[in-house]
């Protein structure tokens, strides 16, 4: 009788250890098909983060715009147009990897639930944001996707979205909405702290009755 239940809990012990390898498979096959941009059904971006050439984010009236260089290097372009031809921009290493890293997490966000929507309504801020997001393919002036932000929900966790023209909200991961944000005050810092600093000094005027250099 033991021996017959030994039997059956290292049956099951297989069966259970076969299961979590073919979810860990599956898990991997599946990122790796969302990393090759073959899936992107959810994105709230449609094209890989490799494609796009610009994004736009405007929060409480101001308009910060991301930007990819001829070399593919990201910037902060600011309130600019977009640039045409050559254009000069000094590109900070450090600022420009920041950008990639939190980019390429929103380009990787997915919708979560869908909600309906009432247009007359705010009931989830999305029809009166305070943040906007448009998406631009590389040497386009027409976005390719614009979404807003909206109010957290009350789980805490996510955060409600509009693609603009759609009939339905939809929620995503709040971290996003963070990170987004998170980048927005680092940029605007960094421009602030490059704006203040202090031009170099001039030449110090000689003593009275130092000869003359």
């Amino acid at each position: 009788m033991l021996a017959a239940i030994w039997a059956v809990l290292i049956a099951l012990i297989a069966v259970i250890v076969l299961v979590d390898r073919k979810d860990d498979r599956e898990e991997q096959a599946q990122a790796e098909i969302v990393s090759r941009g073959e899936d992107r059904e959810r994105n709230i971006i449609p094209i890989p983060i490799e494609q796009v050439g610009a994004i736009e984010v405007a929060h409480a009236g101001t308009l910060h715009r991301f930007e990819r260089d001829p070399e593919g290097v990201w910037f902060y372009h600011g309130i600019h147009a977009p640039v045409e031809g050559t254009h000069g921009h000094q590109t900070d290493p450090a600022l420009a990897d920041l950008i990639r890293t939190k980019l390429l997490g929103l380009a990787r966000a997915r919708r979560e639930r869908e909600i309906p929507l009432d247009p007359k309504s705010n009931d989830y801020g999305v029809t009166a944001p305070k943040t906007l997001v448009l998406v631009y393919r590389i040497k386009e002036t027409q976005p390719l996707a614009q979404f807003a932000f909206g109010d957290k929900v009350p789980d805490g966790v996510s955060r409600y979205m509009l693609e603009l023209g759609a009939k339905s909200a939809f929620t995503v991961a709040d971290f996003q909405y963070d990170n987004l944000m998170n980048l927005v005050d680092a940029v605007v810092k960094a421009a602030a702290a490059t704006n203040a600093a202090p031009a170099s000094a001039p030449s110090a005027e000689p003593a009275p009755g130092s000869p003359a250099r």
